[in-house]
């Protein structure tokens, strides 16, 4: 009875040991398989055809792969991947573009950084266009009471000749200097005149472009 026991007891050892033995076969098999079903094909040869149709294969890509185009093929000439002939001036039209965005991003940059939003860079151009008004209004004061003073002088200038006499160096000195003055002072009004209108300008270009930046910024967070 002991015996009989001992021996069915080896029996179900050795079914179950060849059970995940042939368990552990399918495993390996079924792995395998499914390796090389998702491994990718690599590309083995390189082929192009030139000018005239003539198909050129070699294992490398050349300068004439690039230039005609070329087509990647596996071990079995099976076509994995196709590339497009090499256009210079559609890369040189990208290349240009590309820095084009490249230049309008770190403009963009740097208006973030110096104005932050457009409420800002509104009030900063206020204060400006202020104290260049201010700064225009002095010099035409100036320039009306330079041209009081010219009236003044050429009054005496003409009383001296209706007399006669002599006009003294004293009198041509000043209509010298106030005609010197004149000029300077008009050149100072015309600057600041083009001050205020390249400052509204500048600042209208400058407003609207954080405008667009802020409203890209407010379509992301949505």
């Amino acid at each position: 009875m002991t015996g009989s026991l001992k021996f069915g007891f080896r029996i179900s050892d050795f079914t179950t040991i060849a059970r995940n033995y042939i368990c552990a076969v399918f495993l390996c098999v079924f792995c395998s398989s499914s390796f090389a079903a998702i491994e990718q094909p690599k590309a083995v040869w390189y082929r192009y055809y030139d000018k005239n149709g003539v198909a050129n294969v070699s294992t490398s890509v050349s300068p004439e792969h690039i230039r005609y185009g070329y087509e990647a093929l596996d071990r079995n000439m099976q076509v994995i991947k196709k590339n497009r002939p090499y256009n210079a001036a559609q890369d040189i039209q990208q290349s240009a573009r590309r820095e084009s965005i490249a230049r309008q991003r770190e403009q963009d940059l740097r208006l973030k950084r110096a104005y932050g939003n457009t409420k800002i860079a509104a009030s900063k151009r206020d204060q400006i266009l202020a104290t260049l008004k201010k700064q225009l209004n002095y010099q035409q004061d100036q320039l009306q009471q330079l041209q009081q003073d010219k009236i003044a002088f050429k009054r005496q200038e003409m009383e001296y000749h209706r007399k006669g006499q002599a006009i003294p160096t004293q009198l041509k000195n000043n209509l010298e200097n106030n005609n010197r003055n004149i000029d300077n002072v008009k050149r100072t009004v015309e600057s600041l005149r083009n001050a205020y209108h390249k400052t509204e300008s500048d600042y209208e270009d400058i407003i609207n472009r954080l405008r667009i930046l802020e409203q890209n910024d407010a379509n992301r967070t949505r």
